[in-house]
């Protein structure tokens, strides 16, 4: 093995709290949206930000602790993500992923 590179194992040795999903499907798993062709064209339209920062590709990582600002059609959400789901599950299962950020607590998130 090459110095410098990992073994391949060394993702499975990375705690919990290191725990990374795909954006589109968080969004499908936390229920924002039906299907994962609805949350990639989403994401692809610039309507999601994470962090305060706009995504354009579906496939960017997420985790606990990160900040999703929604332009869904129904309104903007602002979420802190509290954990990540292993399938789309009940609508109560769902918003336990997440918590809802007032108009404060998002600005002080994306200012971070």
């Amino acid at each position: 093995m090459a110095a410098g590179r990992s073994s391949p194992d060394a993702d499975f040795d990375q705690p919990d709290d290191d725990a990374r999903q795909r954006l589109d499907k968080f969004l499908v798993y936390a229920r924002f949206v039906k299907t994962r062709a609805v949350a990639s064209e989403l994401i692809r339209r610039g309507r999601v930000r994470l962090n305060g920062q706009r995504m354009l590709k579906p496939d960017r990582q997420v985790g606990a602790g990160d900040v999703l600002t929604l332009n869904l059609p129904h309104g903007i959400e602002v979420v802190r993500l509290l954990d990540l789901p292993d399938k789309r599950g009940s609508a109560k299962l769902a918003t336990a992923l997440y918590e809802r950020l007032t108009g404060s607590e998002a600005t002080q998130s994306n200012n971070t």
